[in-house]
């Protein structure tokens, strides 16, 4: 495993889960926590600490997302009407990386970033190359005909790992996909459990 993976997946273990379901993940091996500290006894955390751990998740579950990005996020669910905790969910998910990785078109939210920026994908048939683009219903996203035969493209497309949601249809052979509507939090297929409630408390106080 190179460095740069290896610096990915320590949130995995400085966070206790295996945040992408991945067979790879050291936190299948090891789950302690990364360091010499790692195997110390933890204390019962703080309010403060779960609401933390919960932000650290999900943020990290997006391919790490900058805090001041993450923060805009929040900022805009909560400008929304509705339910913030699930206003945040449907902002994360409508972002372009998000959406490439959810179709299956990159093996992990950190490749999907990387297709994106590389100029791989269109949307509504003009390439993007941002990857915090936020789709709207309706959106048709592709991958461009000249990457369609990119071994990390079909790669991911043949992958078992995954299950792709019922609020994108997408067709694998093709390599063409349509996201349909606002995803609820029980709608999104999280490996681990996501807590977008807590964030929003984390944010409130």
């Amino acid at each position: 495993m190179t460095k740069r993976l290896e610096s990915k997946y320590k949130i995995n273990r400085r966070l206790g889960v295996n945040l992408w379901g991945r067979a790879k993940s050291p936190i299948n091996k090891r789950e302690y926590g990364p360091g010499q500290h790692g195997q110390r006894r933890k204390q019962k955390p703080s309010d403060f600490s779960v609401q933390l751990m919960a932000k650290q998740k999900l943020k990290g579950y997006y391919g790490n997302i900058s805090e001041k990005q993450f923060r805009k996020y929040y900022d805009e669910a909560v400008r929304r009407k509705g339910d913030t905790s699930e206003n945040l969910i449907d902002l994360l998910e409508r972002r372009l990386d998000a959406v490439v990785y959810r179709m299956k078109f990159a093996m992990t939210p950190f490749a999907a970033r990387q297709f994106v920026n590389h100029g791989h994908v269109t949307v509504n048939g003009r390439k993007v190359n941002i990857p915090s683009f936020l789709v709207r219903d309706g959106d048709t996203i592709e991958v461009r005909e000249k990457s369609k035969q990119l071994a990390v493209v079909l790669d991911a497309v043949q992958s078992a790992e995954r299950d792709i949601p019922e609020y994108l249809d997408v067709d694998s052979r093709s390599m063409k996909g349509k996201f349909n509507r606002s995803p609820k939090l029980s709608d999104v297929p999280y490996p681990v459990t996501m807590e977008p409630n807590l964030v929003v408390e984390f944010y409130s106080r």
